[in-house]
């Protein structure tokens, strides 16, 4: 079968002298596993660099009905995003994105409006000139409204406490342990409810920077079952300190 579709690289693995295998989530199907041969080949014009963590192709992809993995049979770039990975902060969030979206999305079924929204997320991201360090954390609050357990709206000032069992502010500490604190639940909650434009207002030293977003992955672990570490979190840790 062959499948004409737009994908975004989330990551890959070294699968031969001259070849890698890429997760991708495309707009027609979903989560999927290609196979690209010909990587780094002189004459194949596929470069190592096109294939790099947040690259939007547009792509031709062959699959057998045995199931096998699909080969990638041509391609353009619908979007390289230039300025990611000439900026050190930015290349690191992107490998960071690209290795959670590796873990979080696993349905292999089309989902359009959360494909639209990572796609402009990642030209939004590489065209921003402004204060970016609170982007990935922005992206995460964003796409999980597009997961399925996004936050309810706090109702009133007295709702301090982020109950992340439940996915609700509360005026007092739920009893399963499940909360985070005052001053975490509110900057939490700003990020919930910001734009990408507003979250520059958001101001944070690198350590509660860092907090804010051990304690998002602690969110998703505890509604993505088997949500695996993400190994290149210390790095970005590092780097926004």
């Amino acid at each position: 079968m062959i499948e004409k579709t737009k994908g975004i690289i989330l990551h890959q693995i070294k699968y031969s002298d001259s070849g890698i295998v890429a997760q991708l989530y495309t707009r027609n199907s979903g989560r999927q596993s290609v196979l690209i041969r010909g990587v780094g080949k002189k004459r194949s014009g596929r470069h190592n660099i096109l294939f790099q963590p947040l690259t939007i192709l547009d792509m031709v992809i062959y699959s057998s009905a045995s199931g096998k993995m699909g080969v990638l049979k041509e391609f353009s770039v619908s979007y390289t995003p230039l300025n990611i990975y000439s900026e050190i902060k930015k290349g690191c969030i992107a490998i960071f994105l690209g290795e959670t979206l590796t873990s979080i999305l696993k349905e292999e079924s089309p989902n359009e409006a959360l494909f639209s929204f990572i796609e402009d997320s990642i030209i939004y991201f590489d065209c921003c000139t402004e204060t970016y360090s609170n982007f990935h954390i922005a992206f995460l609050a964003g796409i999980s409204a597009y997961l399925g357990f996004e936050p309810s709206s706090m109702k009133n000032d007295e709702d301090q406490y982020f109950d992340m069992l439940n996915g609700i502010f509360v005026p007092v500490p739920p009893l399963h342990g499940n909360y985070t604190e005052p001053l975490i639940s509110e900057i939490l909650y700003r990020f919930f409810s910001a734009s990408y434009d507003s979250i520059k207002d958001i101001s944070l030293t690198g350590t509660l920077r860092n907090k804010i977003l051990e304690t998002l992955l602690k969110y998703y672990a505890i509604h993505l079952p088997g949500l695996k570490k993400i190994r290149s979190l210390d790095v970005l840790k590092d780097v926004f300190s």
